[in-house]
């Protein structure tokens, strides 16, 4: 007995002190509230940090769980440009509508409901065949040029909707030109739904990609409503003013390219493409060094149509001198097979085969080749192109860097965050295979 009392006076004496904590990120939690008690005394007491709690919640609606260390350094000036263009274009999509409502003949007594229908269903099953159209000819090259793509699906947008306000000034040209139209903005779905996937998985630090996309679409949720509002109160106050309709039309579409542009060359992804890798390996030839995922951003081109004269960066475009999975059946007269038949000894037991021709490296898969194994004909193909006018001995001297220095390149993009997985580039459909038999001499 006289033990239980002395344990139970202990007891009495003892303070208990429970703290909630919040936060998304064991690293970064904050204390919200704590309770003290005894047998002789309770008390609360709530942090000044509960007010950050509420924000906290509200925003935990529209960024990725764990923000900021969850996503790459680029995420947030990214989606902040992408935002604000994503605004512009649900207000001038308020315009275009209006228009395009006008000229199929809402509004007026004598349109009628078949005919506006069936106008809106031409428009619509021609922009479903131009979004086949497009995936057949251009889905694969979608992952390697994302941030090219990516401009150029808005691009296409701006050209859709400008086609759906010029509508109704050529009514007897109405319905080509909103198919046409159509056609623009289904490039646009295609392009920017596959580049979008692409972007998700490199903002995506933690394997959360289905989160990231989550609170994508809350932010772009947000945006539309926003868009939407000011939208029609545009559309309300240049009503029947034909200029103010395209003054702000345009204006917003100057503004919406201009942010785009902000957007894709904010972002520094770490896969290797054809030009991205070029850009590493002729600084890693002429320094030693690798430069850095946010290094290469700022060199690569991601305008769609930027000819090789108008830039001062030409050294970096030796991709476009590469021709990755040539078919073998290219080289089937005399001209084409000779230097085909003095590059195959150098490469009997490589997995794939480099033929240089006026200039061009021509890379021929094995088909046995692994996505590795592309990646390296690859960079020996860059290699072999910026040996040219360099080298008498192309296969040779180049051949030789690979053995000493590709190792040791491959190691440094790893060290410096680059992905050496693969390649992107456009799916390899031709490959081929080769053997080395002995030629039979003729008997007497």
């Amino acid at each position: 007995m006289e033990v239980e009392s002395s344990s139970s006076a202990v007891t009495n004496n003892k303070i208990i002190t429970l703290e909630e904590w919040n936060g998304s990120s064991p690293t970064k939690l904050s204390k919200t509230f704590t309770i003290k008690a005894s047998h002789s005394s309770f008390s609360t007491q709530r942090s000044s940090a509960r007010f950050s709690y509420v924000w906290k919640r509200f925003l935990q609606a529209f960024v990725p769980e764990g923000f900021p260390s969850s996503v790459t350094s680029d995420y947030v000036p990214f989606q902040m440009w992408d935002s604000l263009q994503g605004l512009s274009t649900y207000i001038r999509t308020m315009l275009s509508t209006q228009a395009l409502l006008s000229a199929i003949g809402v509004g007026e007594k004598s349109a009628t409901v078949i005919g506006a229908t069936f106008q809106w269903f031409l428009r619509d099953v021609t922009g479903m065949l131009g979004g086949i159209l497009f995936t057949s000819y251009q889905g694969s090259n979608l992952d390697s040029n994302a941030k090219r793509w990516r401009l150029v699906a808005d691009l296409m947008n701006d050209l859709g909707m400008l086609m759906d306000l010029v509508s109704p000034l050529f009514p007897s040209a109405f319905v080509v030109i909103v198919c046409l139209g159509s056609i623009s903005r289904s490039f646009t779905g295609v392009a920017s739904g596959a580049t979008r996937a692409a972007l998700t998985q490199h903002f995506a630090l933690q394997d959360n990609a289905a989160d990231v996309s989550a609170k994508e679409g809350s932010q772009e949720t947000v945006a539309t409503m926003v868009g939407m509002a000011l939208g029609m109160l545009l559309a309300h106050i240049t009503m029947e003013r034909p200029l103010a309709i395209w003054f702000c039309f345009l204006s917003l579409t100057l503004f919406h390219m201009f942010a785009n542009y902000q957007a894709v060359r904010c972002l520094a992804l770490t896969s290797l493409n054809p030009e991205r890798s070029s850009i590493l390996l002729q600084h890693f030839i002429k320094t030693g060094q690798v430069l850095t995922p946010e290094q290469v951003s700022s060199l690569e081109h991601i305008l769609p149509l930027q000819l090789t004269s108008w830039s001062s960066k030409n050294a970096n475009l030796l991709h476009l001198q590469v021709r990755l999975g040539t078919r073998v059946s290219l080289f089937q007269n005399t001209e084409t097979l000779e230097p085909l038949l003095s590059a195959a000894p150098y490469y009997a037991k490589a997995k794939y085969l480099l033929v240089e021709r006026k200039g061009v490296i021509h890379v021929i898969i094995h088909k046995e080749s692994g996505a590795a194994d592309v990646l390296k004909s690859f960079i020996h193909a860059i290699v072999m192109a910026n040996l040219i006018g360099k080298s008498k001995s192309l296969h040779t001297d180049s051949q030789s860097w690979i053995d000493n220095q590709y190792d040791i390149f491959i190691q440094k993009l790893k060290s410096s965050g680059w992905k050496t997985e693969r390649l992107l580039s456009s799916s390899i459909i031709w490959r081929a295979n080769w053997t080395y038999d002995p030629l039979e001499e003729k008997l007497d």
